[in-house]
Formats: C-alpha cells, structure tokens, sequence
C-alpha cells in the first residue's frame, strides 16, 4: 500500500506573535463540535484575569495537542526531572488558572 508523501510546510511566525505571552490561567470550554481554549494572567490581589489569546479548535485536533504535549513533556522530564505540581493551588474553593467548562449545543 502506497502511503501519501510527507508535504513539508513552511511557518511563518511575524515578530509580534514570536515575542510570545506569559500565561499563568487557561480556560477550556467545549461542545460537541467545537474546544476553546482561552489564555490569561491571573495577578495575585487581583481578581480579574485579562485573556490574551483565545484558540478555537476541533476535538480532533484539541486531542492530537493533549498527545503532542504529553509526549513533550515526557521528553522534559527525561531530560531535567520530574514537573513537581504545587500540593494546593485553591483560592475561595476555586482552582486558580485551570479550568474546564462544557456546553451542549
């Protein structure tokens, strides 16, 4: 069986994008066709968080992203140890920076 040809791509990244942005809160939300993946600085004494990038995506896709980065971090870890994962990371019974919504359609 003939596979198809590896097509190379070329990214274009504009010197705005490259600078990057410091994000500390992620929001997920989903429904059945559709992630929406938001990212935002959560400052202490604040209670607003600003977000920054909002990417929009397929389930498809948002699972393909959940394997590219468990297989990068393995790959970190190998290479500088293990992540270690604050024991508390609740404020008001809230999750600060990691939360999921879903929504029918």
């Amino acid at each position: 069986m003939n596979q198809p040809k590896q097509q190379q791509i070329n990214i274009k990244l504009d010197e705005k994008i490259g600078e990057g942005i410091y994000s500390n809160f992620f929001l997920i939300s989903n429904t059945p066709s559709e992630y929406v993946l938001d990212f935002g600085r959560i400052v202490p004494g604040l209670r607003d968080v600003k977000v920054y990038s909002r990417i929009m995506t397929t389930p498809q896709h948002a699972k393909q992203l959940l394997k590219l980065l468990q297989q990068n971090i393995e790959q970190f870890e190998k290479q500088f140890g293990e992540i270690k994962l604050p024991q508390n990371q609740q404020v008001e019974n809230k999750n600060v920076g990691f939360q999921s919504v879903t929504k029918a359609e």
